[in-house]
């Protein structure tokens, strides 16, 4: 009968993941059936964890985080969770031998939303950024390669420059809310009141070095997961060319999306180029 919890629990990790995100639910579905489940449950664990330090003010978010993280290590040690989230992750992380260090620095970063709202120094983005994406790509990397030690080394450096775009972006795509809600500023020495244009070029362009770099692991993908990390990573791409193009002085004003009939549009050309082996 616990297999029929533990499906539940993979279940309840699709469901964080489709209310939560529907660009990357739809991503996660051109996977293979095969690493489905391993992904929504990462995505879930590390969604309850940023919902406790960014939604969950009204509570004592530390000791919430705190207590997150401890009943994560007991659903570890005791293979078993009644937190459906929790479980479906340790299930992942030992199947798929995810490393507590990657964990440990994703939590590290959580933490610090609870108290550090500036950045100043290249090495502290950095180092947010490392914990808060470039891990989260690295758990994934665990799932696509499956054991294959060096498929996994060789693709480390692409993975974590694309968790870096897809947060920068997020950054500059949530830059209103992140700076008036939660009064934080990720982006260090840049004054969010007055976004300058020469400001907004200067992480554009940091922005697409990344991609560029991560787009060289993309295509190395095992073919069970290239398409499904190819729609995010155009997905993200497209969103970054709106932000481009949208005047600085206009970012704090409103969200920038993603349409839905171009969501439908690029899922259709990435998956003709993909078919056609041309990405």
């Amino acid at each position: 009968m616990k297999n029929l919890y533990t499906e539940l629990s993979f279940s309840c990790s699709k469901l964080v993941t489709q209310q939560y995100s529907t660009s990357f639910s739809s991503a996660v579905r051109m996977l293979s059936p095969k690493i489905r489940s391993a992904i929504y449950s990462i995505y879930g664990f590390v969604r309850l964890a940023d919902e406790i330090v960014d939604s969950f003010q009204d509570h004592n978010q530390e000791e919430l985080l705190n207590t997150f993280e401890k009943n994560y290590y007991l659903a570890l040690k005791d293979n078993i969770s009644l937190n459906p989230i929790l479980h479906s992750f340790q299930e992942t992380v030992k199947k798929y031998h995810i490393e507590n260090t990657l964990i440990q620095s994703f939590l590290k970063s959580m933490r610090a939303d609870l108290y550090k709202t500036e950045y100043n120094t290249k090495e502290d983005y950095e180092t947010y950024i490392y914990g808060s994406a470039d891990v989260v790509g690295l758990m994934c990397l665990k799932v696509f390669t499956n054991g294959n030690t060096e498929k996994y080394e060789s693709l480390k450096e692409p993975a974590m420059r694309l968790g870096s775009a897809f947060q920068k972006v997020n950054f500059l795509r949530d830059i209103k809310e992140d700076y008036e809600v939660l009064h934080r500023s990720y982006f260090p020495n840049i004054n969010l009141k007055q976004l300058s244009p020469e400001d907004k070029a200067k992480i554009i362009l940091e922005i697409k070095e990344d991609f560029k770099e991560a787009y060289k692991g993309v295509i190395k993908l095992p073919l069970e997961s290239r398409f499904g990390v190819y729609t995010a990573y155009r997905y993200y791409l497209k969103l970054l060319r709106k932000l481009e193009v949208t005047p600085s002085h206009k970012i704090m004003d409103a969200r920038i999306r993603v349409s839905d009939f171009m969501k439908i549009n690029l899922l259709a050309k990435s998956f003709i180029r993909f078919k056609l082996n041309i990405l």
